[in-house]
């Protein structure tokens, strides 16, 4: 009896995969996801929750069987990261993780406090698709600004003592990217090169969808205030999605990474919000 609910369990989670799989139709969603993560104002909170939303991701993408890289992480003063940007590689990674994309909010008693105070600490999340190299992006070597640096954080004694971090910012956009992950400045520079062509082709589409009036609510501006997700651990337990309205009461299994039933609500909305559009 028990392989029988064992078996049965299997088949409802792969028909569930099967599902959110279906619904992943768009034009990059099998692309591999670059994440970043930027933590808001408020120091060591903020911080700290960036870090809980990076462990988050990391343990999501260790169940979907996926590997990640982290490019560049900038650890805070005294816990956390004020900001990490990493890929994500695997299939529909993007299309999965467009759907973090916003403001995250946190609301708990912050261990940073001696008064024990209820804290709200924002961090917010951007995923970008990883562009194949068929796909053209027109980047212009005299727009280009690039600084070597010698790489920051924990590493080995090769990575502290050489300037092979590198950081390249887009004049015309004003995008500036940066990687420190690997010992070697040439590539450190091809990741780099590699974000900065998605960014702008991000960027290039956005611009076209504006011009067609078609970018739906979500991807208007992205402010503090405007979250698409609660994680309150204080005084009650609960993460709710303010887009779809999902709720979810084990606070510490969607830190843990259990975030698939919400993303498969937020595809289920764009896919109604679509339909609707359409007709």
């Amino acid at each position: 009896m028990e392989e029988l609910v064992g078996r049965v369990g299997s088949l409802e989670e792969s028909l569930g995969s099967y599902e959110i799989e279906r619904m992943l139709s768009g034009e990059n969603d099998d692309n591999n996801a670059i994440i970043f993560i930027n933590s808001g104002a408020g120091g060591t909170e903020a911080q700290d929750w960036a870090e809980m939303l990076f462990r988050m991701y990391l343990k999501w993408a260790e169940k979907k069987g996926f590997e990640t890289q982290v490019v560049d992480l900038l650890p805070g003063e005294e816990a956390g990261v004020k900001n990490v940007t990493f890929v994500v590689s695997g299939k529909h990674a993007y299309g999965y993780l467009k759907c973090e994309n916003g403001i995250h909010r946190l609301v708990r008693v912050s261990p940073y406090d001696a008064n024990n105070r209820r804290h709200t600490s924002f961090a917010s999340v951007y995923a970008y698709p990883e562009i194949s190299e068929d796909i053209q992006v027109d980047i212009r070597e005299e727009d280009l600004r690039i600084d070597t640096y010698r790489s920051s954080g924990p590493g080995g004694q090769h990575v502290n003592r050489t300037d092979s971090a590198v950081r390249i910012t887009h004049l015309p956009t004003g995008i500036v990217v940066q990687c420190q992950n690997e010992r070697s400045q040439h590539k450190n520079k091809a990741m780099a090169m590699a974000i900065l062509k998605s960014r702008i082709y991000e960027l290039e589409k956005k611009k076209q969808e504006e011009k067609m009036d078609s970018l739906n609510k979500e991807k208007k501006d992205i402010a503090w205030g405007s979250q698409i997700r609660s994680y309150v651990l204080h005084p009650y337990r609960l993460i709710k999605d303010h887009r779809t309205k999902h709720e979810e009461h084990n606070a510490d299994a969607v830190l843990d990474g259990d975030i698939d039933a919400f993303i498969k609500e937020y595809l289920l909305y764009l896919t109604f919000d679509q339909k609707r559009k359409d007709n």
